[in-house]
């Protein structure tokens, strides 16, 4: 039998979904719109050119690159030679950037016009970078010059040789974001991501006829792998943009019509306190998602009291698990208010203690997963893919209660349990009751230095345009509500927190900026 036969790869989705869907839009992005045949012959385009230019099967090829037309074929045509993605954060600096050219030893970098100097200075640290592209920005730009263009790519004649991928093979070496020195390569077959794409459409009813807005980086595994990625194979709509701010993201949910839109908790917070949001026409709004850091109960039923037509689902993971693990549906949302909800179709998910054994309701432990959605392991660490694998399980870091009904509540990472006086302290919880006050827009707790209780728990706080808000307030919400040895010791008002372009939290760098405040 000729292998290509039963063959199911990313190489295989796009091609697939243009022989049913051939002239329905499959990607908008700006100025550019493709049908899924226009998609498809890009893609069988770009990866002839990119063999042209010596891109193989195994070949690493990095991406540091904002949302684009270009970054999604460029994701496919990989997938055509076999060749290896590797997305990378364009927050990092060009040392950080550099570190992770080195460790996945790629040999080709692609970018665009607004990262191509950061691009240079990574790879020319010591890398075996030899090749870059240019790809395209939602808006023109022109290309840079000593690099192959996305155009000339998408110029090539003929298709690409066929290559013998295997579901089995490696498709992309995804770096984690964790506070780590080193960051970790997570890597990632092509069956792991596509039996996670089948968990995605199933338990996130992500359809054919949606029109989805995909707003959050594509370097990150939720907005790649856990939305274009099934859109495509399912043949829904996508309209990429790279500006995850309100004053692009509401005019485009209005002009597009979207039904389908992804953000994580602060997004989602930065529309409804938006001054054009009322006035926006998002009637077409169906099916709204969140991720990547926990969602405040209030804000939840916020969202749910000011889009009353929108299922909101709770999707929770991490870049091991090719992203999803588990998923609280718009049924449960108030019922469970703060879940994660349970497994997805094909995940297994216990919350054990330190023996592995299942903690009982209520009681606190650690998320360990059995998935085929699964990395292999790290990239050239097998220490930490050990320990990270231990006991058969893997070891998400994440600690959590579980229900009766199985139900999972994150209550924090382990990283960010605040141990106190002895006593340890969830930041959540705090959070969650600081949420509670109505002049509060955002707030997040963390653990830092203290000369008597080891460590002291702060609230940093956002507050709600135009309202008036004290330490005072905070400290007498607090004490009704929380045990003294949960309260803050100190509360810092803040015009912004910082987050990463996929709109997580930096903790670590508030820790950081607040190391000293009782020193």
């Amino acid at each position: 039998m000729h292998p290509a036969v039963r063959r199911q790869t990313l190489a295989d989705l796009l091609r697939r979904t243009a022989h049913r869907l051939p002239d329905k839009t499959g990607l908008v992005c700006g100025a550019t719109s493709w049908t899924f045949r226009e998609f498809d012959a890009v893609v069988d385009r770009v990866a002839a050119g990119l063999a042209g230019i010596g891109v193989a099967d195994g070949s690493r090829v990095a991406v540091l690159a904002r949302n684009s037309h270009g970054f999604a074929a460029l994701r496919f045509a990989l997938a055509r030679l076999g060749a290896v993605l590797v997305p990378i954060n364009f927050m990092l600096q060009a040392e950080e950037v550099a570190y992770i050219l080195r460790h996945a030893q790629a040999g080709v970098l692609a970018t665009d016009s607004g990262l191509a100097e950061v691009a240079r200075q990574a790879a020319a640290r010591d890398t075996v970078v030899r090749q870059f592209i240019w790809l395209p920005s939602e808006e023109a730009t022109d290309p840079v010059a000593g690099m192959v263009s996305f155009d000339e790519l998408a110029r090539s004649a003929g298709t690409p040789l066929e290559c013998p991928v295997q579901a089995g093979d490696l498709a992309q070496i995804v770096y984690t974001s964790g506070t780590e020195s080193s960051p970790k390569g997570a890597m990632l077959t092509h069956d792991a991501v596509i039996w996670q794409y089948a968990s995605c459409a199933v338990d996130a009813s992500i359809a054919t006829g949606d029109v989805m807005l995909h707003a959050l980086p594509l370097y990150h595994c939720a907005q790649l792998d856990a939305f274009l990625g099934p859109c495509v194979y399912v043949g829904a709509t996508s309209i990429v943009t790279a500006k995850p701010t309100p004053d692009n993201l509401l005019p485009l949910l209005q002009r597009h019509r979207i039904t389908s839109f992804f953000a994580p908790p602060t997004v989602w917070i930065a529309l409804l306190r938006a001054p054009a949001f009322d006035a926006t026409d998002l009637s077409a709004l169906r099916k709204g998602y969140y991720g990547a850091s926990i969602m405040p109960v209030e804000v939840l039923r916020e969202m749910a009291r000011r889009l009353p037509q929108v299922g909101f689902w709770n999707l929770y993971g991490q870049t091991e698990i090719a992203p999803l693990a588990t998923m609280l549906g718009p049924e449960d949302q108030l019922r469970k208010p703060g879940s994660c909800g349970r497994a997805v179709l094909n995940v297994e998910t216990r919350v054990v203690d330190e023996a592995l054994r299942d903690v009982a309701p209520g009681e606190v432990g650690e998320i360990v997963h059995r998935s085929p959605h699964l990395m292999l392991g790290y990239f050239h660490d097998d220490e930490r893919t050990a320990a990270a694998f231990q006991d058969g399980w893997f070891h998400s870091g994440d600690l959590a209660t579980i229900d009766a009904e199985g139900y999972i509540t994150v209550v924090d990472r382990k990283k960010d349990m605040i141990k106190t006086g002895g006593e340890n302290v969830a930041s959540r919880e705090v959070e969650e009751c600081i949420y509670g006050h109505p002049a509060v827009s955002e707030v997040a707790v963390i653990g830092v230095p203290h000369p008597r209780w080891v460590e002291a728990v702060i609230a940093v706080i956002v507050p709600k345009a135009g309202q008036a808000l004290t330490e005072a307030d905070v400290l007498a919400h607090c004490e009704e509500r929380l045990a003294g040895f949960k309260r803050p010791k100190a509360v810092v008002l803040a015009a912004s927190l910082p987050k990463n372009p996929s709109g997580k939290l930096l903790k670590r760098d508030l820790r950081l900026a607040h190391q000293r405040h009782f020193a």
